[in-house]
């Protein structure tokens, strides 16, 4: 057996151009531009990678986007009055804080003031507690698990009755991965760094999501034949042979579990791409939601 490698980025340019043909026709039909408000508090290199590649994407797909930078110093207060006019703005449909947030702010509280329907991250609390309540809809569903899913029935489409494993249990990817994989029929398993024979516990997965920023960490003797494994992982190994001094790898032994899965998504290439396509979609479904 030799694993299907999941080609993340070209499924995410399918979905860029699902959006940009959307938003082509709704302009030409007298509807609003969608836009995007993205607030950044400090100065994290990867979190300023990650925001200036989601206003790039928006300008490629005709996605209005205005990007705030804030000091690392910003009170909670300038950064509640900057939300409150976000939430008020008419041509702003979604808003996105980019996290982590600096430590004199409460970040549970700036999730709690964003107007849930402007949430295209899907992290604020009134979205993330439907997404974990049987039978409710979320305005939106966090960007990384939704790409995940994606990738999965891009290979398995129903996976109702399969087994998931969850490594990580992170509010941004580990916790909501496993309530969609269960709100999706499948029996889910959330594993963490207190799981007792944790190699034991990937070998019933069926699927298996891997989110916990460890360098090969799963190895090939974890893994179910035939399984289909979702590598997260971006992880900076340094290697002086390297370009740029340094190598990306994922949370599994990926050579080694090609042989033995079904299906693998690649570091980079895999979940990456779909993260930013995801909050596409969810900024163009926010602006067809104002516009009803």
């Amino acid at each position: 057996m030799t694993a299907l490698i999941i080609d993340g980025k070209k499924i995410a340019e399918g979905i860029h151009q699902e959006v940009a043909d959307t938003i082509r026709k709704r302009t030409a039909a007298g509807y609003p531009v969608p836009g995007l408000a993205t607030v950044l508090i400090g100065e994290d290199p990867a979190s300023q990678i990650y925001v200036r590649n989601k206003i790039r994407t928006c300008e490629k797909l005709g996605i209005h986007s205005v990007a705030y930078t804030l000091p690392a110093d910003t009170t909670l207060k300038t950064l509640e009055e900057l939300i409150n006019f976000l939430n008020a703005a008419p041509d702003i449909h979604g808003i996105l804080v980019q996290l982590p947030l600096p430590e004199q702010i409460d970040e549970y509280r700036v999730l709690s003031l964003i107007n849930p329907q402007k949430d295209v991250d899907g992290f604020q609390p009134i979205n993330a507690g439907m997404l974990s309540r049987k039978n409710s809809t979320p305005w939106f569903i966090p960007c990384t698990p939704a790409g995940i899913l994606k990738l999965i029935q891009s290979v398995e489409p129903e996976i109702a009755g399969m087994e998931a494993v969850v490594i990580g249990r992170s509010s941004i990817v580990g916790m909501p991965t496993a309530q969609l994989l269960c709100r999706n029929n499948a029996t889910v398993t959330i594993c963490h760094t207190q799981t007792r024979q944790l190699a034991e516990v990937c070998r019933r997965a069926d699927l298996l999501v891997v989110a916990v920023g460890h360098s090969k960490l799963v190895k090939a003797d974890w893994v179910k034949p035939g399984a289909i494994v979702i590598d997260v992982g971006q992880n900076r190994v340094e290697d002086a042979s390297a370009d740029k001094g340094y190598v990306l790898t994922g949370d599994t032994d990926f050579d080694a579990i090609v042989p033995i899965a079904r299906a693998i998504t690649p570091v980079p290439g895999g979940v990456g791409p779909m993260t930013i396509a995801m909050l596409m979609r969810n900024t163009l479904s926010a602006a067809i939601k104002f516009s009803v």
